[in-house]
């Protein structure tokens, strides 16, 4: 699943009504409510605030508002892109100001589905990734080798320099490091695995 990293904004006209997508990152489910009320503060004179969001790991919670527009023309579409984008912790409100030319359920339908999916391009995403951790100890003359071996492979969050040398390192590749440096290493401890931030490219 992708993450949005902040808040973005999208603008355009289609028949004289005026469609602004603007997309929400969300930290719990309560965002909901909060972002709804920024949108609305934002355009307070909207005809139409319409909306979809994804909540969760798997993105299990789901939601969907079309607000006032026929059923199933608004809110459905735009939470259809957001699952085909695999996008989750998002709010997408679709803010609709009336033109004056009704657009009809299919007319409607295709609005909502590409204001949702051109802010979708705009945004900015990253992915979270569980990774092994771990402690290693090795003699103060392997500094520089390991040093140059791990900067290509790991990240190095911690060292300490004492009797031995000691790194606290995550792994964010998928080579073998552990088992081709053990033979070095005065000891390894597997610490709790940590959580890492990969920024993806727009869709």
């Amino acid at each position: 699943m992708k993450y949005l990293k902040e808040k973005t904004v999208y603008q355009i006209e289609i028949n004289k009504s005026i469609f602004i997508g603007i997309l929400y990152p969300l930290s719990s489910i309560e965002d909901i409510a909060l972002s709804m009320m920024d949108a609305k503060e934002t355009y307070p004179k909207a005809n139409h605030y319409c909306s979809a969001s994804i909540f969760g790991e798997t993105g299990e919670h789901q939601s969907a508002s079309d607000d006032g527009e026929p059923s199933r023309t608004a809110g459905i579409p735009i939470l259809e892109v957001l699952k085909h984008h695999d996008i989750t912790n998002v709010l997408c409100v679709v803010v609709r100001f009336f033109g004056g030319i009704k657009l009809g359920a299919g007319g409607l339908l295709r609005a909502y589905t590409k204001t949702s999916a051109e802010v979708i391009k705009l945004a900015k995403f990253y992915q979270k990734k569980v990774v092994p951790s771990y402690e290693i100890t090795f003699g103060y003359h392997l500094i520089n080798q390991m040093d140059q071996y791990l900067n290509e492979k790991a990240t190095i969050v911690n060292k300490s320099f004492l009797t031995n040398v000691t790194y606290k390192i995550i792994i964010n590749s998928t080579d073998s490091i552990i088992q081709e440096i053990t033979h070095q290493l005065l000891d390894i401890k597997e610490l709790p695995p940590e959580t890492i931030y990969i920024d993806l490219l727009s869709p």
